[in-house]
């Protein structure tokens, strides 16, 4: 029986996201009163290209992120304004060495591995994680919020010793 499961998880809005927004309207009206005063010629042109740009950046903020689990392999994907999706990280449950709940002070402690954010917020609270070996990056230190049905997908392809860990299994 193949095993099929998908989850969407939409990522808020941080600090950093705010910051953005704002130095780009801020950017946005110098270039447009700077080309008022220096090339009214080129105003409107002007005007559009920094009104695309603008909205190309703001939008660009919202994210979500899509945690498929299918026979064993999770594939995390990145989907930037319902318009791009970007492949974040693809690996085999079976090469997962450590999971369960996100504490900050892993980052510090697996310093050695890659940190993939893929959670609800930017500093992964509430969040899962886990250390997996990549052929592509290496060793990883993934965080996701995922729900039951994707967490009842991977238990089965997990490694005994990390499912007996990560879901208090008896």
């Amino acid at each position: 029986m193949d095993i099929f499961v998908e989850q969407l998880i939409k990522k808020r809005m941080g600090p950093k996201d705010y910051m953005i927004i704002g130095a780009t309207i801020l950017v946005g009206l110098v270039l447009i009163l700077a080309s008022l005063l220096f090339l009214p010629a080129f105003f409107i042109m002007i005007l559009l290209g920094v009104g695309f740009g603008a909205y190309y950046i703001i939008t660009s903020r919202s994210v979500e992120f899509e945690y498929s689990v299918t026979n064993g392999d999770l594939t995390i994907d990145k989907i930037i304004c319902q318009r791009k999706r970007k492949r974040v990280i693809s690996i085999d449950a079976h090469t997962i060495e450590d999971m369960g709940k996100f504490r900050p002070e892993l980052l510090k402690t697996k310093s050695s591995y890659k940190p993939y954010i893929t959670s609800e917020n930017d500093d992964a609270r509430g969040s899962w994680y886990f250390c997996a070996h990549s052929a592509k990056d290496g060793n990883v230190l993934v965080t996701f919020d995922p729900n039951d049905k994707v967490m009842n997908a991977l238990k089965p392809f997990v490694p005994r010793q990390v499912a007996f860990v990560a879901f208090d299994r008896h």
